[in-house]
């Protein structure tokens, strides 16, 4: 829906290859999308995708192309050039992209934000923070098996670029409350301050299609869909679905040329669960609703952790509310700010398998509790649609606008 107001110049800056199967990737696009469609004219500024043939990224993500929306792509390679080259290239051509421009500039990149605020001349700059920086770099080795400890110069770094982008920063963007409320207590207030969670797409008028399928010997299903990371939690999933014999599991997504899905699947075959679980491997975003419909109870098994603890607004929590599917999630703050247990969901102790296989056989016990929760959700989504998400940002922008105006 376009908006009322003047329509902004918004120049968007993601350092990935794009289109990216990630989350980053599918909020980058869903973010610039909406804003386009309010009647901004953005310009998202990326890497080229390393596909052969590139991937046409409006196709990808399965959107209509818009004429108020560009892609512009750095003449940054990924062939054979060593990430730190890629990564200055970048740097050095969001400097020049971004010199003495009028737009809005908005990143949720700390280095591409520190960078910019440093320029002569600098754009007008909203920062999104999904994070802060050196405690997801300390946690992330126990997080992932391919991240390495940062040292103590590193995070020094890190702690001196979160300070200065909080205090020069025009606008200033958390996903959760949590987050900001985490920063201000280290940093102290600011203005122009904005908490604006993820999104899901929620078509208007939509048919809804009815919770509680099980099969024809009465098993249900449970979907988990997203990333296969430890820190994502699919191992404590799997190790409750072997505490519920009368449920089976679909894991939706993974990467082939990752290790996590060869873990995962492995520790399947370990519990002895091959023949109740079924991993997809990696899906494109537009086929994921399609997933989720097939299960009759989805989760969001999250263990406590300095990125899933306060400052971590998935995408999946927004899709699953959107499919009208009950929902088992971690007991976590971030999660509470969106819901409510006994009301949208069931939430259980995170990291706890015993727990997260109770919350599991309650629901496929009940199937008036799993419609009744999955109505909750479906209601309460309207509020993270990618539309509101937008409407959200719009505001913090003029608010960026008018304070460049007084000065």
């Amino acid at each position: 829906m376009p908006s009322s107001k003047v329509p902004l110049h918004i120049l968007y800056f993601a350092d990935i290859r794009f289109p990216l199967e990630r989350a980053n990737g599918i909020q980058t696009m869903e973010t610039c999308w909406a804003l386009a469609e309010r009647g901004h004219r953005v310009s998202l500024v990326v890497r080229p995708d390393t596909h052969a043939p590139a991937r046409d990224p409006f196709e990808y993500y399965d959107r209509p192309p818009s004429d108020r929306l560009v892609i512009e792509r750095a003449p940054v390679t990924g062939r054979g050039i060593p990430s730190a080259a890629r990564r200055l290239g970048y740097l050095s051509f969001a400097a020049g992209r971004a010199m003495g421009r009028q737009e809005i500039v908005m990143t949720r990149d700390l280095a591409v934000a520190s960078m910019l605020l440093r320029l002569p001349g600098r754009p007008r700059l909203v920062y999104e923070s999904h994070g802060y920086a050196p405690d997801v770099a300390a946690a992330l080795p126990d997080l992932l098996s391919t991240a390495r400890a940062p040292g103590k110069r590193k995070l020094a770094r890190l702690a001196a670029r979160e300070a200065f982008v909080w205090k020069h920063a025009d606008g200033y963007v958390t996903i959760t409350r949590e987050l900001e409320q985490e920063l201000t207590r280290r940093f102290g207030v600011r203005e122009r301050l904005a908490v604006v969670p993820d999104g899901a797409r929620v078509p208007v008028g939509a048919a809804l299609t009815e919770g509680g399928t099980p099969d024809a010997n009465n098993v249900a299903t449970l979907v988990y869909a997203g990333h296969l990371y430890p820190w994502k939690g699919v191992d404590v999933l799997l190790d409750a679905l072997a505490r519920v014999p009368e449920v089976k599991g679909l894991i939706v997504g993974g990467h082939e040329q990752e290790s996590d899905l060869g873990r995962v699947r492995a520790l399947a075959s370990r519990l002895g669960l091959e023949s109740r679980v079924t991993f997809t491997g990696p899906v494109a975003p537009s086929a994921v609703p399609a997933q989720l419909a097939m299960g009759d109870m989805l989760a969001l098994p999250n263990p406590a952790s300095a990125i899933s603890s306060h400052a971590t607004s998935p995408l999946k929590l927004f899709e699953y509310m959107a499919a009208n599917r009950a929902i088992v999630a971690s007991d976590l703050p971030a999660i509470r700010e969106v819901l409510t247990n006994g009301v949208h969901a069931l939430l259980v102790t995170p990291g706890d398998a015993d727990a997260l296989a109770e919350g599991i056989r309650q629901l496929a016990a009940d199937p008036q509790l799993r419609q009744r929760l999955a109505a909750a959700a479906h209601a309460a989504v309207a509020e993270y649609s990618w539309q509101r998400r937008a409407d959200r940002l719009e505001t913090l922008f003029m608010q960026v606008q008018g304070a460049s105006a007084a000065k």
